[in-house]
């Protein structure tokens, strides 16, 4: 079975410079940028609200399988999500420095990106990246 969320061909700076309101907006062109630097590509809209960066091939026991983005994010009412589909434990020791931000087993949850360092952040999502990327990525580790 695969996953039912795929890429786009829609434009993720028009995207982003829809995005209500202002201030998730531009956390939205914050995170844009973010990702640039810290993955080394353009962005490509993986449905029709994730930022996306790369891909990596997922494959569960349950035989659910897809392909996703490496590296993104979404612009939500409530927050800022980043996705981090190699698991948020992984990244332990920057979080603790990463500033207000909440989380669940693999996205951050971010209220407001100025809050945050940016150069946590952005270390955060390159290793993410690398990992996903580095054809060593197995599965996400079980939360602690």
């Amino acid at each position: 079975m695969a996953a039912k969320t795929t890429w786009t061909d829609a434009d993720p700076v028009g995207f982003i410079e829809a995005v209500e309101p202002p201030g998730r907006r531009r956390d939205a062109a914050t995170l844009l940028e973010l990702m640039r630097r810290a993955t080394g590509l353009e962005p490509r809209m993986f449905g029709s609200a994730i930022v996306g960066f790369g891909e990596y091939h997922y494959k569960y026991a349950s035989g659910t399988e897809g392909d996703a983005p490496a590296a993104g994010f979404s612009p939500r009412k409530a927050a800022s999500v980043v996705y981090l589909n190699d698991g948020i434990s992984a990244y332990e020791d920057l979080l603790a420095r990463l500033g207000p931000h909440t989380h669940g087993v693999g996205c951050l949850y971010l209220k407001d990106v100025a809050a945050v360092e940016l150069s946590v952040l952005e270390e955060i999502v390159r290793r993410s990246y690398a990992t996903l990327t580095g054809g060593t990525y197995g599965k996400r580790a079980a939360e602690g």
